[in-house]
C-alpha cells in the first residue's frame, strides 16, 4: 500500500472535518490513505501505524483529533516523518481549545505542525507544500491552485465593485 500522505483521525466522527484534507489532496492528484487510529482506544494500532508509515511510502502524516487530541503528538513521537496536527472541535471539546493546545504545545524534540481548528484543508495543502520540496510536479500543481484562487478573488472583487 504505497501513498504519499497518511490521513488519520481518532474517531470516525472526525471524518466530516478530515475529508477536506483528502479532497484537496485528490484535487492535486496526491496519493493518500485515510483511516481511524485512536491513540487511546487502539494504542497498539497507533504504534504499528506510525512505525510502518515510512515503509509504506508515506512522506507526510496528517493526524486529526478532538478533545485531549493526543494522536498527532504520539504519532510524532514514534515517527521521524513530518506530522501535521488538525485540532477538531468535538462533542466533548472545551470549545476546541483543549484540542488546539494539546497539539500545539508539544515538548522540545517532538514537533507537530498545527493548523487551525477544523483546518483539514490547510493540512492537506501544507502536506502538498512539504512534498513539493522534492517533487516538481506537485510544485506546479500548487502554483496552478494558487493562480486559480487568485482568479476567483479577482472575479469576486469585480462583482462587488459593480454592485
Amino acid at each position: 500500500m504505497s501513498h504519499q500522505v497518511s490521513i488519520i483521525m481518532g474517531s470516525d466522527s472526525d471524518l466530516p472535518i478530515m475529508k477536506a484534507a483528502a479532497e484537496i489532496l485528490g484535487q492535486l492528484d496526491i496519493s493518500y490513505h485515510m483511516t481511524v487510529v485512536s491513540a487511546h482506544r487502539t494504542p497498539e494500532r497507533m504504534y504499528a501505524y506510525a512505525n510502518e508509515a515510512r515503509g509504506n511510502g508515506t512522506k507526510v502524516i496528517i493526524a486529526g483529533a478532538g478533545g485531549a487530541a493526543h494522536l498527532p503528538g504520539m504519532v510524532a513521537s514514534l515517527s521521524t516523518l513530518p506530522v501535521i496536527g488538525v485540532p477538531i472541535k468535538s462533542s466533548n471539546s472545551i470549545d476546541g481549545w483543549d484540542s488546539i493546545l494539546s497539539i500545539l504545545q508539544m515538548p522540545n524534540g517532538i514537533p507537530v505542525a498545527t493548523v487551525a481548528l477544523n483546518g483539514a484543508k490547510n493540512a492537506g495543502l501544507l502536506a502538498a507544500r512539504i512534498l513539493s520540496c522534492s517533487d516538481e510536479d506537485v510544485a506546479k500543481k500548487l502554483m496552478h491552485y494558487r493562480e486559480t484562487m487568485k482568479a476567483e478573488v479577482l472575479e469576486k472583487a469585480k462583482r462587488v465593485e459593480n454592485k
